[in-house]
């Protein structure tokens, strides 16, 4: 089991750029996937990007393809996904979470990543 914190959330305007960072524990971190995912009041939560257990794949939801990028460094235990051109769209409580399994090949289905982090709001202003 994988134990998640992310952190760097908060309110930006529109336009502007946040970096999320997720801190993982646990030794088996990096032979697992890493993905974020988002939810807005009101609406499903929903994939938003995720990178391979080697950090050598990464793979976008459509909506922030071009303006966020997932990044992971294995000596920090750290995901990270920077977030640029911020939209109003783009608020909800973004979470970390790993797949399930080791060595897996990547999946955007909720149901595959067993292991969450509590989230962190973000709030883009228009």
């Amino acid at each position: 089991q994988v134990q998640l914190v992310e952190s760097g959330g908060g309110l930006v305007q529109a336009g502007g750029s946040l970096r999320l960072s997720c801190a993982a524990s646990g030794r088996t971190f990096s032979s697992h996937v890493m993905g974020w995912f988002r939810q807005a009041p009101g609406k499903e939560r929903e994939f938003v990007a995720r990178i391979s257990w080697g950090g050598g794949r990464t793979y976008y939801a459509d909506s922030v393809k071009g303006r966020f990028t997932i990044s992971r460094d294995t000596a920090k235990n750290t995901v990270y996904l920077k977030m640029n051109s911020l939209k109003p769209e783009d608020t909800a409580v973004y979470y970390c979470a790993a797949d399930s399994r080791s060595y897996g090949l990547g999946s955007t289905s909720l149901a595959d990543f067993g292991s969450w982090g509590l989230g962190t709001q973000v709030t883009v202003s228009s």
